[in-house]
């Protein structure tokens, strides 16, 4: 059953970027719903290895009645500075099959049985696994030149002091493959995302909540 409810509201997060430890820049998130469908906005600004670098992306999702899950259709990314780009993503079949327009080169990829998806509806479909209880499960994201499996590994739960929140249980879900991360949630915040650690060679990235505001909790929980 989709975690939504068939209302129209609205999600608002701000988060910090840190890199090896030191603040780097800021990212907001907006979800904006209607009933079982959403527009992800989402921008960032960030110093990554000394240059400037600015992300923006909408996405544009779904609950599918037939196989009970979110779906993406289609997703817009720009990036200027650290891997400058400018990507264009529709997904069709269910979300097994994606036209991919990079700086305009266009490519086609497929997926045999698990629905690619862009990294917001990834994240969307991690919290829809959480509240329904699993405990482990697969996923693939679309990326600008491959299409990227992951596993992902639900472990018990700890606690945290999050600012301006204080003590919170949190939730680790660790996700392994092309990219290792392991992403906090929130029960008392409504399951939502409140920390995410990127486990890399070179640079230990980390985002954190900062504020958080929404319309669609009381509706959910009603």
């Amino acid at each position: 059953m989709a975690a939504e409810v068939e209302q129209e509201c609205q999600r608002n997060f701000s988060y910090s970027i840190f890199l090896s430890g030191l603040h780097m820049g800021n990212m907001t998130r907006t979800e904006n719903w209607q009933g079982k469908s959403a527009v992800i906005t989402s921008t960032s600004k960030a110093s990554i290895l000394g240059i400037g670098t600015q992300y923006q992306q909408r996405t544009e999702l779904s609950w599918s009645n037939s196989t009970h899950e979110w779906l993406t259709h289609k997703f817009h990314q720009q990036v200027t500075g650290f891997r400058a780009r400018d990507m264009q993503v529709t997904l069709e079949n269910h979300g097994l099959g994606s036209r991919v327009d990079v700086d305009g080169e266009v490519s086609h990829y497929q997926s045999n049985s698990i629905p690619l998806r862009d990294v917001d509806t990834l994240a969307i479909q991690i919290r829809e696994y959480l509240l329904n209880g699993r405990q482990q499960f697969a996923l693939i994201r679309q990326a600008s030149d491959a299409v990227e499996s992951y596993q992902y590994y639900v472990k018990d739960s700890l606690t945290s002091n999050i600012a301006p929140w204080g003590e919170l249980q949190l939730i680790p879900v660790e996700q392994t493959g092309a990219e290792e991360v392991t992403y906090y949630f929130a029960p008392s915040i409504d399951y939502q995302l409140v920390k995410a650690h990127y486990h890399g060679i070179i640079l230990q990235g980390n985002i954190e909540l900062d504020s958080y505001v929404s319309s669609c909790d009381a509706l959910s929980n009603s």
